[in-house]
């Protein structure tokens, strides 16, 4: 039986005023092996979240799968402060997947997704709002700029950069940093013609960004979102599943795919390096503001834009008209020929 009213019926929930969440999927099926540091890499990742962001952060961890000594370590980082959502699935539900249930009914402005190796340095999240504020139609800001991502699902930039100035090649920022990102996903090295020069965008102002950017680490605005597709993932990683999830939705959202020009957080992969925790150790706490930066909000792209973009999809698909759109935005035909693997 009931008696009386439920004290909580019709109450308005409060809202928290977060600006913005960073969800962070998470998989450690054993502590051993492949997986044996991962879990200190992953303390890195969240203690260099707190000490470099300038807003107040909402983190939220999807452990799927993860080991139960994994899960009793997640918990205890919750009840200290450290994680503010935590969702665990016992079983491999898939990455993307996971990041959808922390993903629904979020209502900050800004979401990043990153994977558990990701160390940030200080002022990321400031970089990347600049982005934001100079490019009204960015959907998605890496902090991390990556090599040879200047025709992946970045159609609209060039549809609407064609023949404007403000769209050339420059000299990469941080190479070093290039490099480490190769090494860290399991390449010897990274030779120069990798990492002499990336395409960029210019504002009118003079702000500058790269064209495209890697899955690993990326923030979005919040509309982009409602471009994702109806059903769950079918793949447990990989496959199409950050294509369709993370990647198509900010174009068909409007909004550009871009990154900052240099660099500001690294990617650690599975192995712990003694230059990562020095690295961590040499952070310094930023001072938390309750400033809250307003960005234009994104609208669906139109079906004659959507058009637009799949024939300019097309154009970069075609070799002999990219060369020529490579030499126009400032290349020589040595460095044309590395780009389209001449």
């Amino acid at each position: 039986m009931r008696k009386g009213e439920n004290p909580n019926r019709d109450k308005v929930l409060p809202k928290d005023g977060c600006y913005h969440k960073v969800i962070i999927p998470l998989y450690i099926p054993q502590e051993e092996g492949y997986y044996r540091d991962s879990f200190a890499i992953f303390k890195l990742c969240i203690q260099s979240l707190r000490k470099t962001s300038t807003h107040l952060l909402n983190i939220a961890v999807a452990s799927n799968g993860s080991d139960a000594s994994v899960n009793e370590k997640l918990v205890a980082l919750q009840k200290e402060g450290a994680i503010n959502e935590l969702f665990i699935t016992p079983d491999n539900i898939g990455k993307i997947n996971s990041i959808l249930r922390l993903l629904s009914g979020a209502t900050e402005r800004l979401i990043t997704i990153c994977d558990a190796d990701v160390l940030f340095l200080n002022g990321w999240e400031e970089r990347v709002i600049d982005v934001f504020k100079a490019f009204p139609k960015a959907g998605s800001v890496s902090p991390v700029p990556l090599f040879r991502k200047q025709s992946t699902l970045t159609a609209n930039i060039w549809r609407d950069f064609l023949f404007s100035k403000r769209l050339r090649f420059t000299r990469v920022k941080n190479p070093e940093a290039m490099t480490l990102f190769a090494k860290s996903i399991g390449w010897s090295r990274l030779d120069d013609q990798w990492k002499d020069v990336i395409l960029s965008l210019h504002s009118k102002e003079g702000m500058e960004a790269v064209v495209g950017s890697g899955h690993f680490v990326a923030t979005y605005k919040n509309e982009v979102f409602e471009q994702l597709p109806k059903k769950a993932s079918g793949f447990t990683i990989g496959g199409d599943s950050e294509i369709e999830y993370t990647d198509k939705p900010v174009l068909k959202q409007g909004g550009y795919r871009l990154a900052t020009a240099d660099n500001h957080a690294y990617h650690l992969g599975n192995v712990l390096e003694p230059w990562m925790q020095e690295l961590f150790d040499n952070l310094y706490d930023e001072k938390k503001t309750g400033l809250k930066s307003e960005l234009r909000v994104l609208h669906p792209a139109s079906s004659l834009q959507l058009f637009k973009n799949k024939l300019m999809f097309k154009i970069l698909a075609t070799k002999p008209l990219y060369r020529w759109l490579l030499k126009k935005k400032g290349l020589n035909t040595t460095q044309i020929n590395y780009f389209t693997g001449k």
